[in-house]
């Protein structure tokens, strides 16, 4: 089979501690790169694959042995695989790059997908974003903070940052969380405008971030928001001419 196609998918979130079956979770993921390993020619990871990770120097978190193993199988069969760092997932460092083979992207980047210029984020790295948030953000990235918290012992720093995660989904009413993502939306649509006008070779924009699964156009580009893995179980495919968003497992295009 020609492997033409390349898949976006983010916010999996896995390992969350507010996810009731976490083998049941990973297993959906772990099918849907089953599902792509014949026809993929990259997959990009948009972020906030895992709710938490902090990679040491000699040591790795447990757990998700069977999605690394699976990314590990689709290197090897020769999908270029790239992992995009979102706010979860920021303390991604070497360790899959050296183990699995594939690329960490820390930041927007456009990038080129079958000689189409894609610009990919997580999506909480562009536009106008809280204060409050990007102060966490800068202390997330900081060579120092980094270091800082990774003289603390694991079993408090692992406690703390599950714990907030947790909190911080489970505090926060559906409908609140609904409302929040459209303003967001339209503010990463007013960024693309802005990017597009300088850009404007640029076809496609991809974001995760925001559990918000659709397409919108802004002049002749075309802006995916991914979804999530969590209620929604979305991803988008680029066969070469056209992106399109999906259901997983009806994959019903969007």
């Amino acid at each position: 089979m020609t492997r033409n196609n390349t898949y976006f998918i983010s916010d999996c979130h896995l390992g969350g501690g507010y996810i009731a079956d976490h083998r049941a979770h990973e297993a959906r993921v772990v099918r849907f790169l089953d599902h792509i390993k014949d026809d993929a020619a990259a997959l990009y990871l948009v972020g906030d694959i895992l709710d938490y990770w902090y990679e040491y120097r000699t040591v790795v978190p447990r757990g998700f042995v069977r999605f690394l193993g699976k990314l590990a199988q689709l290197a090897d069969a020769g999908v270029r695989i790239t992992w995009v760092t979102g706010n979860h997932d920021v303390w991604l460092f070497d360790y899959l790059t050296n183990e699995v083979g594939l690329t960490v992207q820390r930041q927007a980047e456009v990038v080129d997908v079958s000689g189409t210029p894609f610009f990919v984020s997580h999506g909480d790295d562009v536009g106008h974003q809280p204060l409050k948030y990007r102060m966490m953000k800068a202390c997330f990235t900081s060579r120092l903070c980094q270091w800082l918290y990774a003289s603390v012992h694991p079993r408090w720093t692992y406690w703390i940052a599950t714990g907030w995660s947790k909190n911080n989904r489970i505090t926060r009413s559906p409908e609140a969380e609904e409302r929040e993502k459209i303003p967001a939306a339209e503010e990463l649509l007013r960024y693309v405008r802005q990017h597009h006008g300088q850009h404007p070779d640029v076809k496609y924009y991809v974001f995760g971030h925001l559990h918000l699964a659709r397409i919108d156009t802004v002049d002749d580009a075309q802006v995916v928001f991914l979804g999530d893995w969590i209620k929604q179980d979305t991803y988008a495919v680029f066969d070469g001419t056209q992106l399109s968003l999906h259901h997983f497992p009806e994959d019903i295009p969007t």
